[in-house]
């Protein structure tokens, strides 16, 4: 069993920076990647930022340059670095991880933690 619970999300104002957190336990291995999704109010979920067991990263081209992803292997966590943080980065985010399994990929969910952005 997995578990990902995620930290760090609050109210900002545009501009300012946030620093979310999602520490993963329970019985992990043979993950292929960690990353973070975002889903605004009547929107599809999206990729934000990814990385992968091997160090690539992958960012949406809406938080390019706003936006780092980072992981800690020793605390199994993962944090999204915000920056110049815009109205429109207003979403729940959610921490997901893969991992691969004999029966393909499976991927884990934590709960979510909202962002708003917001004069």
């Amino acid at each position: 069993q997995v578990q990902l619970v995620e930290s760090g999300g609050g109210l900002v104002q545009p501009g300012g920076s946030l620093r979310l957190s999602c520490a993963a336990s329970g019985t992990i291995s043979s993950i292929n990647a960690m990353g973070w999704y975002r889903q605004a109010r009547g929107k599809q979920r999206e990729l934000v930022a990814q990385i992968t067991s091997g160090g690539t990263t992958n960012y949406a081209d809406s938080v390019k340059g706003r936006f780092t992803i980072s992981r800690d292997n020793a605390k199994m966590t993962v944090y999204l670095q915000m920056n110049s943080l815009k109205p429109e980065d207003t979403a729940v985010y959610y921490c997901n991880l893969e991992r691969r399994t004999g029966w393909g990929p499976v991927a884990y969910w934590g709960r979510g933690t909202q962002v708003t952005v917001s004069s």
